[in-house]
């Protein structure tokens, strides 16, 4: 196996590429430690809607970086389930945010059932996974939406692979208080006249190789042992690893365009009740307090330079 970056790399908030030399199947591999917790650091997710959001952010980690695109990835799981809603975004340059809605009685009543069966309990009968890519250049828009299938959201992936991208792909993605993490291998087309009878045997073994790793090693191995122990005898190319960080997009002047797209009444009608107005950010949970010199700020004509409102 060849490595093209130093074995002293970082093991953590790193995704990573690899390619199986001259054969048509490639991967990517993603683990996050530093950037999981800053992406909870203002919720309190149960233990279930943890792991599930884990495995999303993962997964849209690794979707980001099977493309070449400069903009955002939104891999969305929408089901009628105790967890209504995942969300997870990620950017060209791999910055995260990510979100989930649940019913924490109902979450708590559907895994007392059991560890079988738990995922679809979870996001329910009737469901989808859509992937949206929103790109900068000449405002590009493509999105896939699929059924959620089979009984994890790797399975709901590799059938969206299939049907929207036509690429055989597997998936393993798992998720823990402490990291979440994934792996992606592809089939890719064959370069013309390539030699299938030695694609389609890389191809099984690579399957093979994803079926011989589980969660646990996924959460605690680095890249170069996970494919040492599970490709093993492969003539594999390791790229060097790119930083994945979190960073919400909210700001005190987004929140405040919000503010004023909402009109003068309504908001100074709500100061009058509370004394002050404060919004709190959907992905990161973070409050934005309004107080009375804030708000005529906000709707003068001509503002006060620098006025902001209170981050809490």
């Amino acid at each position: 196996m060849q490595l093209s970056a130093s074995r002293n790399a970082p093991h953590s908030d790193h995704v990573r590429r690899f390619i199986f030399e001259n054969r048509p199947v490639r991967g990517q591999w993603v683990r996050l430690q530093t950037a999981w917790r800053d992406l909870r650091a203002h919720n309190n997710y149960p233990p279930q809607v943890n792991e599930l959001l884990g495995e999303t952010v993962a997964a849209a980690v690794l979707l980001a970086a099977t493309l070449k695109f400069r903009g955002t990835l939104t891999l969305q799981l929408q089901g009628n389930g105790p967890v209504s809603l995942l969300v997870a975004q990620c950017t060209h340059d791999f910055r995260l945010r990510a979100v989930a809605r649940y019913d924490e009685a109902a979450v708590g009543a559907a895994s007392l059932q059991g560890a079988p069966g738990l995922f679809r309990r979870l996001t329910g009968s009737d469901g989808r996974v859509t992937v949206t890519v929103e790109a900068d250049e000449k405002s590009l828009r493509y999105q896939g939406v699929v059924p959620i299938a089979g009984d994890s959201l790797a399975q709901s992936l590799e059938a969206y692979f299939a049907n929207s991208e036509q690429l055989p792909t597997r998936v393993l993605l798992a998720a823990s208080d402490t990291h979440c993490a994934g792996l992606l291998v592809q089939k890719l087309p064959g370069a013309q006249g390539e030699d299938e009878e030695e694609a389609v045997p890389a191809w099984e073994e690579a399957q093979r190789g994803m079926e011989r790793l589980s969660a646990p090693q996924l959460l605690t191995q680095s890249v170069e042992e996970v494919l040492a122990a599970d490709f093993l005898g492969h003539d594999l190319r390791l790229f060097r690893g790119v930083p994945v960080s979190f960073e919400c997009r909210c700001s005190p002047q987004r929140v405040a365009g919000v503010l004023r797209s909402l009109g003068s009444g309504d908001i100074r009608d709500l100061l009058k009740e509370q004394g002050s107005v404060t919004v709190t950010c959907e992905f990161c949970q973070r409050p934005y307090r309004f107080d009375s010199i804030d708000i005529e700020a906000l709707f003068s004509d001509a503002p006060a330079p620098g006025d902001t409102p209170t981050v809490q």
